[in-house]
């Protein structure tokens, strides 16, 4: 299961001038403003939106904005020069100053309503008026929408400020959040996961807010001190923003008969979807609910494999509802997010949130959020049995095309031709009982070793001789097959593919996001040049740095395995 980089634009791209010549907005101009939005996007207390797909408005820019860093992988796939990010117009645009932008590139963002559903529940308590016409994008303000070789793509500003689903809030972020989430996405995009992408960088040199969060060296559960953090806005760039939860909304509304064009928004927004996420993959002369067949079979087949990458790779979203589900099928919204490090199946990063969006869990969240884009899609296809009923069928089948995505993944993981359940079945309870170190273990598994103590490296505590004897016994079962599969050279390189040798450890995180907050970015760039690698062997201090087990002082610390909501 390798994953090719893709092909590199050369940068053509060395203007402000040229860029906003990029411009083209398909969603403004496509669909349904809010008719009760003000006109030049000063919109900025919580209230009801009734009606429509967006709301204009314009971001607030931070305070002395400094540049912290961009990424030159995405920047070099765009075509754009790294000198762009310090460009002076370009970062007042994306501090979230849009008055900086002119023609035709517009002077004003948007941000969009969803609804919320956990676990295939709906749910309005979110929402300060209980109606859930106050939820959506509280602090996500996008400000761009453009063709960008070839491919479209909208580029939003993480806190850039309140918006009428803001509920309150200040619609801002912090440095911390900010710098987890800018290189969590790359990161994953390095991993071969799909997601959205990351762009660039800024903090505010002297705004603050204040935020919970937890001492240092504190072990809480719960956050147990209140911060005065910088702010911050990273501009996160994917095909767009739509979510199951943004379909939910206008199902709700077409159910409820909210207003006239309720049912009309809906389809207004599922042919958008189309269009945005899945044009080249649906064949455009079916007729309409044939099409959203063929997008309910391609939404499952990606979702199915996201989640799959996910527990691959070890990855963690802490809080999968309907409104953290990209309708594109690809990784958004990285809150409360964690990557596993001692092997738990029920490990979650989250203090609130529980086993049932737990690492192995994942599998069962993506089936509720599919169900609501089901049940979100299902009344536009009520007039056509024939394709209702394939659409059912596509629904009742997720389940099943789950398992065998996820045991495809563990077959490769393992470097074998088939899944083995009792082989597997075993292999887990081993790595519970050993506490292996979930990276590192495969990553060693990798290189075919026939004695268990190879793989002591991931190991966290000592093993008894019992266990070690259990562990040899299946380490020779496991190699009979690998050996019986073919070269094992190959297989060794295959298996180096798949399971990654570098991943994201909070505890090497957090020190890169405090000396920024110190005003000192040489970490976060540090960490961006090697979690862009991250199956390549890199250099011996690289390694003897980041390809290691936890220290114990880290164990149970607040802030590092475990956190509240991001912000």
């Amino acid at each position: 299961m390798s994953y090719p980089a893709k092909p590199s634009a050369e940068p053509c791209v060395t203007t402000f001038d040229e860029f906003v010549q990029l411009a083209d907005y398909s969603l403004m101009d496509t669909l349904d403003a809010d008719p009760d939005a003000t006109v030049d996007g000063d919109d900025h207390r919580a209230r009801q939106v009734f009606s429509g797909h967006f709301v204009p408005v314009t971001p607030t820019p931070l305070a002395e904005a400094e540049y912290v860093t961009h990424s030159s992988t995405f920047f070099k796939e765009l075509g754009l020069s790294n000198e762009l990010a310090l460009n002076e117009k370009f970062r007042h645009v994306f501090s979230g100053d849009i008055t900086a932008a002119h023609e035709p590139m517009r002077q004003i963002g948007w941000a969009t309503g969803y609804a919320l559903s956990i676990l295939g529940t709906e749910y309005n308590q979110q929402c300060p008026f209980g109606t859930g016409n106050g939820y959506g994008d509280g602090r996500a303000i996008s400000v761009f929408e453009g063709i960008i070789n070839g491919q479209r793509w909208e580029m939003q500003l993480k806190g850039g400020g309140p918006t009428p689903y803001c509920r309150g809030g200040d619609g801002r972020a912090v440095l911390r959040s900010s710098v987890r989430e800018f290189l969590a996405q790359e990161y994953m995009q390095a991993l071969g996961v799909p997601t959205s992408r990351s762009l660039t960088l800024y903090v505010s040199k002297s705004e603050t807010v204040k935020r919970p969060w937890y001492s240092q060296n504190s072990y809480s559960t719960d956050p147990d001190v209140l911060m005065d953090d910088p702010v911050a806005i990273s501009t996160r760039v994917a095909p767009s923003f739509l979510r199951v939860g943004q379909l939910e909304l206008f199902a709700r509304r077409a159910r409820n008969k909210a207003h006239p064009r309720a049912l009309e928004e809906l389809s207004m927004i599922v042919s958008h979807l189309m269009e945005r996420e899945y044009k080249s993959d649906i064949n455009q002369n079916l007729g309409f609910t044939n099409q959203l067949v063929e997008l309910a079979k391609l939404f499952r087949q990606r979702l199915t494999s996201l989640v799959t990458n996910w527990l691959r790779v070890g990855y963690c979203q802490g809080n999968f509802n309907s409104d953290n589900c990209a309708a594109g099928g690809f990784t958004l919204d990285y809150g409360p997010f964690g990557f596993c490090e001692v092997f738990d199946p029920w490990f979650q990063p989250w203090t609130g949130g529980a086993e049932q969006f737990s690492f192995f869990y994942q599998p069962i969240a993506a089936e509720a959020n599919y169900y609501m884009f089901w049940k979100a899609v299902r009344p536009l296809l009520s007039e056509d049995a024939d394709a209702l009923e394939q659409f059912d069928q596509v629904g009742r089948s997720f389940a099943e095309v789950m398992e065998k995505q996820v045991q495809k993944m563990w077959t490769a993981k393992l470097g074998l031709t088939e899944f083995n359940p009792e082989l597997f079945k075993e292999l887990m309870q081993l790595m519970t009982n050993s506490a292996v170190d979930y990276t590192i273990f495969f990553r060693e598994l990798s290189h075919i070793p026939e004695d268990v103590s190879a793989l002591k490296k991931s190991f966290y505590g000592k093993t008894s001789q019992q266990l070690d004897e259990q562990w040899q016994s299946w380490l020779k079962s496991w190699c009979d097959l690998v050996i019986k599969d073919g070269n094992l050279a190959e297989i060794s390189k295959h298996m180096k593919q798949t399971n990654p040798k570098y991943t994201w450890r909070e505890w090497l995180i957090v020190p890169a996001y405090q000396q920024a907050m110190q005003g000192d970015y040489t970490l976060v760039k540090e960490l961006q040049e090697v979690l862009s690698y991250p199956y390549d062997e890199q250099s011996q201090d690289v390694e003897d740095k980041y390809y290691r087990l936890r220290p114990k002082a880290f164990f149970n610390a607040g802030g590092v395995s475990h956190y509240s909501c991001s912000s």
